[in-house]
């Protein structure tokens, strides 16, 4: 129990004395190293001695055991413990920071002393040691140097050393920790006497200083920006400049030093400055600085910068101007015609463009451009002046040429012929394309068969929302040039036309334009959906085109998006040019919304939302549709069944019309039953005679001889309005002069006189007539036989008619029935006491 306590109360009091600080662990132990600061990687010794009144240890063996951080190291061989002494060898010590302490072995480990050791690397000499005096008030003159990269892992103290040997004075300035530049006071040097300069850097493991610089505090001064008092043209020295310039008053005091100057100049018109700057070496504040080899009447900006010696340079001075002498424009221009109009009229219509070429100089700040229609241009030839960069004329279809001219105030330059070209329509450019290249710039390119009368192209841009033909402009290439970059002042979002003209040995072509943006965006609206058409299950949505100046790109596409509160969102393609989309398989009972999403190659835009219907399916109308068309249809076939098996003679002739049949009637049945059926007039209408055109119905007398019955007919006068033509004009007849040549004989049936009584024995005779449809295909050429009337008892009597009754003896033993059998028509009208009633 005792030892128990006497335990707890040594581990109070080890705990209580042996509270760690930054250097050691007390009491119970000594560590003795060879240096708590080392040279990172470099070997440390470290000795342990445990006092004998230390309470861990009394009346105990004693074990030691090392331990860095948190690892445990063996012991030297020259441990003594029986000592109460260990030793530790560390042969690199690879540690910025870390604790070594000496333990006692025990349950547990216990600590009886400790210490921390530390670790780095030298500094690295100081670098880029560099003066600059500031000679404004008051004056400093500043000192920066580079520490270097490599980190130390120590605390380095930078100081700056200063000797003037002229005055034999010394300075060393102490910055503060982690600044690496110092400012030294106007006292502590002087402005023309040389100096030396360096720095000392110094840490717990070493030292190192800087490469010393000497200067002269006036040569590592910066001047403030000079100032340009005057720029003027020489005089009676085309293309040269007189400037005159001072320092700024801080500096005034070394006017009479020469000091090194640098000039810069540019155009007026012109972005950016020389890229070489002129040097004037040795020059004194109040002399005039002569700058030559310019362009003449051209206005030039300029401006300077001083240093003293090798001292860095001022910042550039303000801008002056100045105009060197006029003299007359020098070069050609490059020139771009436009006929409007065909050659075949009077007078012609011309757009004329030109701009400077390369070589082309204007030598003035104000200069015009004539166009005249002689070569030795005056007031009587001349048809334009201007001091844009175009011209609208008009000149006589005869003329060829024109002359380009640009006048000053010095003269006028050498006329640019300028042939004018008509135009041709021949259409050989294609594919032309112009994508942007940066925001300042396109790239044009088209694509043209080889053509040995092709002499090159013209590439032709304008903004499409302005009209002023000062903006257009033009590049000329050659015949085997199929693209061409242009530049200029593109504004982003706005389009331009870009039209490509082939240009011939006797003509200019046709163009083939297209718009272009050299940079795009989403259109600034859309517009809203309009419905054109709706019906079941589809409906039309039409919207109108974007204004140009709204469009901020080429519209690409068009989507519908459209969705009803039961399905999902659904996608329409929309043909940009067409503006319209026709949605299908629509739910008729449900709502719609819908809206159209306009894209450019620069983003897209979503326009206003609308709600549409389609058309309910209305079953009624539909059903009285149906009922409708199947009621007359019904009709229909009811008119045609009753027209084809009705026996009414009347509505039946309506459709068929009775046509008599002479193969299958008697002239009996044609006259009453027949005929009537086939005239369907009423009983008072006269038969329409068309009908019966092919027969003639005549009466003759009741007493009648056999042999009288031709010459009666032949010598009948009254009456032959039909019958005479039939009978007497007869081809068969000499004599025959009928009016109708090219009739064909046909027949005439001859009756008795129906009034006569009593009623004639004699049967009926057949007379040969006329008629434009033959009653055969074949006929004999020569006068016809006497034909044959047979009753219907079998009994036939010869009747001659058509020739000389004589010539016709029937043959004995023929059965006269099959005679009909030859004359078809002839048996058809056979006429017995039965029809005659």
């Amino acid at each position: 129990m005792i030892s128990t306590w006497v335990s707890v109360i040594v581990m109070l009091v080890v705990f209580v004395n042996g509270a760690r600080n930054d250097n050691k662990i007390q009491p119970c132990a000594q560590i003795q190293t060879s240096s708590s600061v080392v040279p990172l990687g470099s070997p440390v010794t470290a000795t342990c001695v445990i006092r004998e009144d230390c309470p861990l240890v009394i009346g105990q063996a004693v074990h030691i055991k090392w331990r860095l951080g948190d690892r445990f190291l063996p012991s030297s061989p020259g441990s003594n413990e029986r000592d109460r002494m260990s030793q530790v060898v560390i042969p690199s010590f690879n540690h910025t920071r870390v604790f070594l302490t000496c333990c006692v072995q025990g349950d547990p480990v216990q600590e009886v002393g400790g210490v921390v050791i530390r670790a780095g690397y030298p500094p690295a000499a100081p670098q880029n040691l560099s003066c600059q005096t500031n000679l404004t008030t008051p004056n400093t003159l500043t000192c920066s140097w580079d520490p270097g990269k490599q980190e130390t892992h120590l605390l380095t103290k930078y100081t700056l050393h200063t000797e003037i040997w002229d005055l034999n004075k010394n300075h060393s300035y102490n910055p503060r920790q982690g600044v690496h530049r110092y400012v030294i006071p106007r006292s502590d040097f002087s402005l023309f006497s040389d100096m030396e300069v360096y720095v000392k850097a110094v840490n717990e493991v070493g030292e190192a200083m800087s490469l010393p610089i000497i200067l002269e505090p006036v040569s590592a001064a910066k001047f403030d920006p000079p100032t340009i008092l005057n720029i003027q043209a020489a005089s009676k020295r085309y293309g040269c400049l007189k400037l005159s310039w001072s320092l700024s008053q801080h500096q005034a005091w070394m006017q009479g030093d020469r000091l090194n100057l640098e000039v810069r100049l540019k155009t007026a018109d012109s972005s950016r400055w020389s890229e070489q700057p002129i040097p004037v070496r040795q020059v004194k504040p109040t002399t005039i600085v002569d700058l030559c080899h310019l362009l003449h009447g051209t206005r030039y900006l300029a401006q300077i910068r001083v240093r003293y010696k090798q001292s860095p340079w001022s910042e550039w001075s303000s801008s002056g101007s100045g105009v060197t002498l006029e003299s007359a424009p020098t070069g050609r221009l490059d020139s771009w015609m436009k006929v409007l109009g065909d050659s075949t009229r009077e007078k012609l219509n011309i757009h004329l463009f030109w701009k400077p070429s390369q070589q082309f100089r204007a030598n003035s700040q104000n200069v015009s451009y004539t166009v005249s229609l002689k070569k030795l241009q005056g007031e009587r030839g001349k048809v334009c002046s201007t001091t844009g960069n175009h011209c609208t004329f008009q000149v006589s279809s005869k003329a060829v040429k024109v002359y380009l001219s640009a006048v000053n105030a010095a003269g006028k330059s050498p006329p640019t012929e300028v042939q004018i070209y008509p135009q041709k329509a021949v259409a050989v450019i294609s594919d032309v394309s112009a994508v942007p290249r940066d925001d300042r710039s396109l790239l044009v390119q088209w694509r043209s068969p080889a053509s040995p009368s092709l002499t090159g192209f013209v590439v032709e841009w304008t903004p499409l929302l302005k009209t002023d033909l000062s903006l257009t402009q033009f590049e000329i290439s050659n015949r085997n040039q199929t693209s061409l970059v242009i530049s200029g002042s593109f504004e982003p979002y706005k389009p331009y036309g870009i039209s490509v003209y082939p240009r011939f040995k006797d003509g200019i072509g046709l163009p083939q334009t297209v718009n272009a943006y050299s940079r795009q965006k989403a259109p600034s609206m859309v517009p809203k959906i309009t419905i054109k058409k709706t019906w079941q299950s589809h409906i039309e949505l039409i919207w109108d085109e974007i204004p140009l100046d709204q469009r901020n790109g080429i519209i690409k596409n068009y989507k519908v998006f459209y969705w009803n509160e039961k399905g999902a969102i659904n996608v329409a393609n929309a043909d940009p040019n067409e503006r319209k989309v026709v949605l299908t398989d629509l739910d008729a009972v449900s709502p719609y919304e819908a809206f159209v999403m306009a894209s450019t190659f620069g983003g897209s835009r979503n326009g206003s939302t609308i709600n549409f219907e389609s058309e309910p399916f209305d079953a009624v109308a539909v059903l009285i549709i149906v009922i409708a068309s199947g009621v007359g249809l019904l009709i229909i076939i009811f008119f045609v069944v009753m027209t084809c098996f009705s026996n009414h003679k009347r509505l039946k002739g309506r459709f068929w019309p009775m046509v008599p049949d002479p193969a299958n009637s008697s002239i009996k049945r044609w006259t009453s039953e027949s005929t009537q059926d086939s005239f369907l007039a009423s009983d008072n209408e006269e038969p329409n005679p068309v009908y019966l055109s092919h027969l003639s119905f005549l009466e003759l007398p009741a007493i009648l001889s056999k042999e009288d019955h031709c010459e009666s007919w032949l010598n009948r006068s009254e009456n032959t309005s039909d019958l005479g033509e039939s009978i007497c004009g007869s081809p068969f007849i000499p004599g025959y002069s009928g009016s109708n040549s090219d009739s064909v004989p046909y027949a005439t049936v001859v009756f008795s006189d129906p009034c006569s009584s009593p009623s004639p024995t004699g049967p009926p005779a057949y007379l040969r007539s006329e008629s434009t449809q033959p009653l055969l295909e074949t006929e004999e050429p020569f006068t016809p036989k006497c034909y044959q009337n047979m009753a219907t008892d079998g009994m036939g009597t010869e009747q001659c008619f058509f020739g000389p009754g004589h010539d016709f003896v029937p043959k004995e033993g023929v059965d006269l029935k099959n005679l009909w059998d030859d004359f078809p028509f002839l048996r058809a009208i056979a006429m017995n006491d039965t029809h005659d009633d």
